[in-house]
């Protein structure tokens, strides 16, 4: 058993994600361009983009922004060279913080990620101080009330890696990056449809926050995701609502 609040959580994740629609989708191009220009164009044998464009579906966004996205990584239209970046630190409660960005200018983002962090109470650290704090892995999360038993035996079936049932019912299935989609397709196809799923730096362990902390450590990670140039942010911290 583990993560008492990881339904409740995720779900308010995914919640103000929505929220912030306009901007998500000019994450996701970025990530689509990337992914094409670093793979290929053809998403059946680009997993990178494959995964990309699988994001853009699920938040909706419109099929003429995702192929001029690809168009614009293959060369067919005009684009710009972004390079990936990851900075490391802590937040409140010292708390771990990894963020992942896509930036055509490595100066003006790191001075915004550093700003954040001293701003809303954090602390940017060294490259590697947080990263063994993680686990990188495709998650998929099922509702409470799923059937734990057919779902691990499905999810066996599939190749995941670890299947967890969270003390609020919740049911995570765990799988190899690279494995993902193929486990999530799988698990879809045997009728398990999940609720949310992504690849992701999953912490090891997580440092639970309530009341004024709670709040301002949401305020970092709303800030950070905020910034054009960051695509994810990675924390430890499990808000307690």
């Amino acid at each position: 058993m583990a993560g008492h609040s990881k339904w409740a959580n995720i779900q308010h994740r995914k919640g103000r994600q929505d929220e912030k629609r306009g901007a998500t989708f000019s994450k996701i191009a970025k990530e689509i361009t990337v992914a094409a220009k670093m793979g290929g164009g053809d998403a059946g044998f680009n997993p990178r983009l494959r995964l990309a464009i699988d994001k853009g579906k699920g938040v909706n966004m419109p099929k003429d922004k995702i192929d001029n996205a690809i168009k614009k990584g293959t060369g067919e239209l005009e684009g710009v060279d972004y390079i990936e970046i990851r900075y490391e630190g802590y937040g409140i409660g010292g708390a771990a913080v990894m963020v992942d960005c896509l930036t055509d200018n490595r100066t003006r983002t790191v001075a915004e990620v550093r700003h954040a962090f001293n701003k809303y109470g954090g602390n940017m650290g060294a490259d590697g101080c947080v990263a063994f704090q993680f686990k990188h892995c495709g998650q998929l999360l099922f509702a409470p009330g799923t059937d734990e038993a057919a779902l691990m035996d499905a999810a066996i079936e599939a190749g995941a890696e670890d299947v967890l049932t969270n003390e609020d019912g919740s049911i995570e299935v765990l799988t190899p990056p690279n494995d993902y989609m193929s486990v999530k397709e799988a698990l879809a196809a045997a009728g398990f449809g999940a609720e949310f799923g992504q690849i992701t730096m999953k912490a090891e362990n997580e440092t639970e926050l309530a009341g004024d902390d709670a709040v301002r450590m949401q305020k970092l990670i709303d800030v950070l995701e905020s910034l054009d140039d960051v695509q994810e942010v990675y924390t430890s911290v499990v808000i307690d609502e």
